[in-house]
Order: C-alpha cells, then sequence, then structure tokens
C-alpha cells in the first residue's frame, strides 16, 4: 500500500529524530487521517534498518489492538501474539498489569520499540502523578524501551494532568514532534468534511405538578438545571426527530452507497436497546447493538465492520480507534460532554472512502459545550466549508413519570412529577427565514442561541 504524504513525511522525521539520540517521538494526527498504518510501516522501517529487534503495541480497546496485530503481522508476515516465535506483542493498556516476569524481560534482552495508540490515555509525569496505565509505562518502559512512537488525535486530557511520555511548555501546551491536523487532512483527501447539524427547539416548558415554566431553547433549559441533559436525550420524543433526521440523510448516502451506515452512541445498555426499539418502531430499521456487557463485542464490531447492515447503537465500544469507514452518519445520544469525546466520537464518520459524496454528517441537540466544541471543529475545516447547521426541533414529545417508573427508570428532574413538553409536528422540517441577513458570527454563540426565535422555522448554515 503507498503511503500517504503524511505518512512517508511522518515515518522520516521518526526515524531522523531517533537517529540523533531521541528515545521518544509523539505524533498528533486527526482520528481517521491513518495512524495504524504510519505507525506499522514506521516499525517495519526500523527493523528494515537493523535499529530494533521486536514490536509492541498498547491500545485503549481489544478492538484496536486487534487492528494494530493484524496490520503488523500483514506487514511482517509474522504473528503479533506475544508467543514464542512472534515478532511481537498487540494489547492493551488494561492488559498491561498482567504481563509475566516474562515479558518485561524482553526489554532487557531485546531492542523493543513500542508503539502507544491514544496515548492520552496514559497520564503523569512521574509515578507520583500518574493514572493505572501511565504508571505501568513509566515504571516498565519508559527507560527499557529502544524507542516509543505515542499516537494521538486528541492531545488533551479531561481532567487537565499530563499525557505520560510528553513535554509541555511553559504555558502547559503540549509538544508534538509531528503534527497533521484536520484542516490538513480535508484538504490531502484523508478524511472527510464534517457536517454538525444541532437540533433546538423556541417552545418548551417543563410542568411541575401544577408550575409551569417556560423556555426558547435547550440551552435555556439546560442551564436552568430543571432537567439533566441524560434526561432530555433518553426522552423518546428527542430519540424519535434525531432517529428521523439522521435516518433520512443516510437514506440519501446510501442511493450512491448502499454499505453508507450509521452511529448512534447511547448513554447506557438500556438506552441503548430503547432506542433499537424506536427504530424498529418508528421507522422499521433492524439495528445492531454493541456493548461492554457483549460476550464477543469484537466480532459484533468485525461483522457489521464488513456487511451492509444500517445502524450500529453503541455504549463505550465505538468511540475512538475503531476503524469501520463506512460509518457516515452518526447520532450523538450520551451524556458525556467532554472534547475529547465529542471529537473521537465525530472521528469515527470521518475517515475517507472512495465515494461520490465524502461529507460526514452528526446530528446532536443543542448542548451549549456541545455547540462549542462544533464551533472548534469548524475553526479546523478549510473556508470553503459549512460546518455547523442549526434546525428547529419539531417533534413534540412528553417526559411522563408514569411511563417511566413503568420501564423502570429513575427520572432525573426536579420533581418526580414533572413533565417536559415541546411543541411542533413530527417529521415536519423548517425553511430558513426569510430576509434574515445578519452574520450569526458576529455575535458569541451564547448570545446567539439565547436569541428568543433565533432559530425558529430556520436552517442557519454558517460560511466558515
Amino acid at each position: 500500500m503507498k503511503l500517504r504524504k503524511w505518512q512517508a513525511e511522518c515515518i522520516n522525521k521518526a526515524i531522523e529524530s531517533y537517529s540523533h539520540g531521541n528515545q521518544h517521538f509523539l505524533v498528533l494526527a486527526t482520528p481517521g487521517a491513518g495512524k495504524t498504518i504510519c505507525a506499522t510501516r514506521l516499525a517495519r522501517e526500523l527493523v528494515d534498518r537493523s535499529m530494533v529487534d521486536l514490536v509492541m503495541c498498547f491500545s485503549p480497546t481489544s478492538i484496536v489492538a486487534l487492528d494494530f496485530a493484524e496490520s503488523l503481522s500483514s506487514e511482517f508476515n509474522s504473528r503479533f501474539d506475544g508467543r514464542l516465535g512472534a515478532m511481537g506483542h498487540s494489547t492493551t493498556y488494561q492488559n498491561m498489569q498482567f504481563l509475566d516476569d516474562f515479558f518485561w524481560q524482553l526489554f532487557r534482552e531485546y531492542r523493543v520499540f513500542v508503539i502507544f495508540d491514544e496515548i492520552h490515555h496514559c497520564a503523569g509525569s512521574k509515578v507520583e502523578n500518574a493514572n493505572s496505565w501511565g504508571e505501568q509505562i513509566i515504571s516498565r518502559v519508559q527507560q527499557q524501551a529502544e524507542y516509543t512512537l505515542a499516537l494521538t488525535g486528541t492531545p488533551w486530557r479531561s481532567d487537565k494532568t499530563p499525557i505520560v511520555l510528553a513535554n509541555y511548555c511553559k504555558d502547559n501546551k503540549i509538544i508534538c514532534d509531528y503534527t497533521y491536523g484536520l484542516t490538513e487532512a480535508i484538504k490531502d483527501s484523508v478524511c472527510r468534511v464534517p457536517q454538525i447539524t444541532v437540533l433546538d427547539n423556541d417552545d418548551i416548558s417543563v410542568i411541575n405538578d401544577s408550575e409551569c415554566k417556560n423556555f426558547s431553547s435547550f440551552i435555556d433549559l439546560i442551564k436552568q438545571k430543571l432537567v439533566s441533559y441524560k434526561n432530555i436525550v433518553e426522552d423518546e420524543g428527542v430519540i424519535s426527530e434525531l432517529i428521523y433526521r439522521a435516518n433520512r440523510k443516510l437514506e440519501e448516502l446510501r442511493v450512491d452507497n448502499k454499505n453508507a451506515g450509521g452511529l448512534i452512541v447511547a448513554n447506557s445498555v438500556e438506552h441503548a436497546v430503547d432506542i433499537q426499539l424506536l427504530l424498529k418502531s418508528t421507522i422499521g430499521e433492524d439495528s445492531t447493538i454493541v456493548t461492554y456487557r457483549e460476550e464477543f463485542p469484537n466480532e459484533i464490531i468485525r461483522s457489521y465492520r464488513s456487511n451492509s447492515s444500517k445502524w450500529l447503537i453503541s455504549v463505550g465500544m465505538v468511540s475512538e480507534g475503531t476503524n469501520i469507514p463506512r460509518l457516515q452518519v452518526c447520532i450523538h445520544l450520551t451524556n458525556i460532554i467532554t472534547e475529547l469525546h465529542f471529537r473521537q466520537i465525530l472521528g469515527r464518520i470521518l475517515r475517507f472512502t472512495d465515494l461520490p459524496i465524502n461529507i460526514g454528517y452528526q446530528f446532536m441537540l443543542a448542548h451549549p459545550e456541545l455547540v462549542d466544541f462544533a464551533y472548534r471543529v469548524a475553526e479546523d475545516v478549510p473556508d470553503e466549508a459549512d460546518v455547523v447547521k442549526f434546525e428547529k426541533l419539531s417533534a413534540s414529545f412528553k417526559n411522563k413519570t408514569k411511563s417511566h417508573k413503568q420501564k423502570n427508570k429513575t427520572t432525573e428532574l426536579i420533581s418526580s412529577d414533572a413533565d417536559i413538553n415541546v411543541s411542533g409536528t413530527y417529521g415536519q422540517t423548517t425553511d430558513e427565514a426569510a430576509g434574515e441577513t445578519k452574520n450569526p458570527l458576529t455575535e458569541s454563540y451564547e448570545k446567539m442561541l439565547g436569541i428568543v426565535g433565533r432559530f425558529k422555522d430556520e436552517v442557519l448554515e454558517l460560511n466558515l
């Protein structure tokens, strides 16, 4: 396979760095850019140059570790299962603590090249401030490995702790040895252009006993903290509207590409089951669920990767590093609100393929932090792309405590008697407001989203 330009540049720069006495090399490459192939070919180059003897790889999930093992095995025509006679081993960070002394002795007897995928999961500048995965790297690998390659698409941690093996500037910004961002990836046709559809509603009411409070947007509702975001994304009406819009887009894509797939990221296993039932009852679509509770989750992911079914519902299994190029539509229905998680989910639909339309479509609600993350992504996209657009959420829905009790769910409203109402008609789309010429980018997104009726009957496309 011919290397992409950035991969060849990265490999050459890494070899040059190692040749000048540097032991560690950190690569920031946008999700979906092809870090696995880059790391595999660098390992091949180091072995061919007699700079290392063995190759080890550590990843955050078993499916990614398996993908690395297959990539390395294909390149070297050798096993990477850690057994006698293998060229190396590919396993998870979680498994590091269970590796025996025989394994770690290899680092003392051989020149070992170590690949760390999604290194941001491993924290610590020393053992005292490290998490469990970072501690293993500091104590077992940092000084013993001949060379290391650390890969990340999101070079920060939500808890603000330092990433293991990384160097930082005085202003606490991470220093990367090679950087390949989303802007370059889109221009090079390595990643798709993202289009993020943000759904809002200007007529929301929360009913608590005899008291009714009205809200002009989800942002207004969320800021008042009368209803948790978890409760909102688990509401059947909200889910149904997001499903309707996302499935309509997926159907459009499948006219030219029968294999195009959609990903729904859920809160919990129970939430995933509810979404699966709604997919079937509202639009008649079957779907596949993959969660940490499955006996063979990797097999489920691999089966979905190779077939042509439409929807995959995931709980904690398809958030980062998982290679399913046919995914092109995503529904963000998790209440995990961090930029790291947001970008990793978005990255699942940005892998470029040989298709007529190479755009990744994400659908989400207008949570203020998610909107902020979306605008930051837009800053990384070439100027001609329309990245973020707002649409009015037109589904009528009611979050009744009675129905929640029937499903043995615990509502997180201030009062168990509270109802949520959003006006509108299911499946109705709206046209852009006539005469609206004001550029929303002249206002902060906080003020923009706080204007009553700003998104009423309007589709707003931002020419970023």
